[in-house]
């Protein structure tokens, strides 16, 4: 039986904390998740009415980073989206950024993320209008990835695009070929284009912060 996230944080989180200087951030998810359905955050007791049965439950720490308490969240949204899928093909198009990012993406998680997720919507937003390669309106489901499946830093970003779209006044759907979407070319460039703009742009507006160096 393979161990929780919970179970790995009582084992080597003490010292983890000790070795390495955290964000508070990480440090109260870290602690939700350890002390989630535990005595620490107390419990509540629920009775049958017919039976009389009593089962006395703990609470939930309601982080949203917990694997316990999201598991629900996380089948509920995905059948929401289920229900929106339309009857057309649809693309799986993945942008990220260079691993020589990683430190300044660490101590501007915001900024960056938020610069990751505006080139990139605009980017195929953008694209998509042109005539040349669609000329249409398009919908996109975007998720955010911090780390890659050997669990180091990995800013990407997921991005679901159905294989069409609306035409600009809004009266027909306009199909995209079938292999494949955008121009892969093109959509690189464009991206980098705009995400090197607006990173110097919140770098030139202070909002980024770099460490002094000793």
């Amino acid at each position: 039986m393979g161990q929780e996230l919970q179970d790995v944080f009582k084992m080597f989180g003490k010292e983890y904390r000790r070795r390495h200087r955290l964000p508070l951030n990480h440090l109260q998810t870290m602690s939700a998740v350890e002390t989630c359905r535990s005595a620490s955050l107390g419990g509540h007791v629920d009775q049958c009415d017919a039976c009389g049965h009593v089962r006395i439950s703990y609470n939930s720490c309601r982080n949203r980073h917990c694997p316990k308490c999201q598991g629900l969240a996380k089948e509920r949204w995905l059948l929401e989206r289920e229900r929106d899928l339309l009857q057309f093909g649809y693309f799986h198009t993945v942008f990220t950024i260079p691993d020589s990012l990683n430190p300044i993406t660490l101590r501007n998680q915001k900024v960056v993320y938020s610069v990751l997720f505006k080139a990139a919507s605009e980017t195929l937003l953008e694209l998509a209008l042109d005539p040349k390669y669609l000329g249409a309106q398009i919908g996109i489901i975007t998720v955010l990835h911090t780390w890659g499946q050997n669990l180091l830093d990995h800013p990407h970003l997921h991005c679901i695009i159905p294989g069409g779209g609306l035409s600009l006044d809004g009266t027909r759907w306009i199909q995209s070929q079938k292999k494949f979407f955008l121009p892969v070319k093109v959509v690189s460039r464009k991206f980098r284009g705009k995400f090197l703009a607006y990173l110097k742009e919140a770098y030139h507006e202070k909002q980024t912060n770099f460490p002094r160096a000793d």
